[in-house]
C-alpha cells in the first residue's frame, strides 16, 4: 500500500477549510465535524489547519463569525434594494433573513449558539452585532418617520425577529406542508406592519 503525501502549505488554506467546514457542518452537525476530516477534503496534511485553527472549537467560532459577516452584507443589501420605505424594507429583509436561514439552518444554530455562548470570543460577538445593524436602522429610520411606533427600536426588532424566527423553525423542520414560503413571509410582515402602526 503506497501512502501519498499530502502539502502542509495550501493558496488560501483557511478560506477553504471554511467552505469545507461550512459543508460538513450542514451535512452532519456540528458534532461529526473534525479537523483531521477537513484537511483530508482540502488536501493537506493533518497538522495545516492548526497553522489557522488552535482546535475544532476555534473552527467552529469562526464559521459562526464568518455566517454572521455574510448574513450582515445579505441584509444591508436588502434594506439598500428597498429603498427608504419602512414596509418594504421589513419585506425585503424578511425574505433575505429567511433565504439565508433555510439555505443554511445548521450554520444560523451555530451562529446563534456560539454568539451567546459563555466566553465567546469578542471578535464573534461584535460581527453578530454587526450582522443586524442594517436591520435595527431599519426600524429606527421606520420611528423618525413615523410609520412604527415609537420606543426602544431594539425591542421593536426583537419582536419583528421572532415572527421570522418562528417562520425559518417551521420551514426548517418541514412544518409548513404545500404553504409557500414566500406567500407566508408577505402574511407576517403584513400582519408585523398592522401591530406596529403608531396609534392614535
Amino acid at each position: 500500500m503506497t501512502t501519498v503525501a499530502r502539502p502542509y502549505h495550501h493558496g488560501n488554506l483557511r478560506e477553504a477549510l471554511l467552505r469545507a467546514g461550512e459543508q460538513a457542518l450542514e451535512s452532519g452537525g456540528a458534532q461529526t465535524l473534525s479537523l483531521r476530516e477537513l484537511a483530508r477534503d482540502v488536501g493537506v496534511s493533518h497538522a495545516a489547519p492548526r497553522r489557522h485553527f488552535a482546535d475544532k472549537q476555534a473552527l467552529l467560532d469562526a464559521l459562526a463569525q464568518n455566517g454572521f459577516e455574510q448574513l450582515g452584507a445579505i441584509l444591508a443589501t436588502a434594506v439598500a434594494d428597498a429603498g427608504p420605505d419602512f414596509d418594504a424594507r421589513l419585506l425585503s429583509l424578511g425574505r433575505a433573513y429567511i433565504a439565508y436561514a433555510t439555505a443554511h439552518p445548521a450554520l444560523v444554530e451555530l451562529m446563534f449558539a456560539s454568539k451567546h455562548q459563555a466566553g465567546a470570543p469578542a471578535e464573534l460577538t461584535e460581527a453578530g452585532e454587526r450582522a443586524f445593524a442594517p436591520a435595527l436602522g431599519a426600524v429606527a429610520e421606520g420611528q423618525a418617520a413615523g410609520a412604527i411606533v415609537a420606543g426602544d427600536p431594539h425591542r421593536v426588532a426583537i419582536v419583528a425577529f421572532a415572527a421570522l424566527q418562528g417562520l425559518v423553525a417551521l420551514a426548517n423542520n418541514g412544518m409548513l406542508g404545500d404553504d409557500p414560503l414566500d406567500d407566508l413571509i408577505e402574511d407576517a410582515v403584513r400582519r408585523l406592519l398592522l401591530g406596529l402602526r403608531p396609534r392614535a
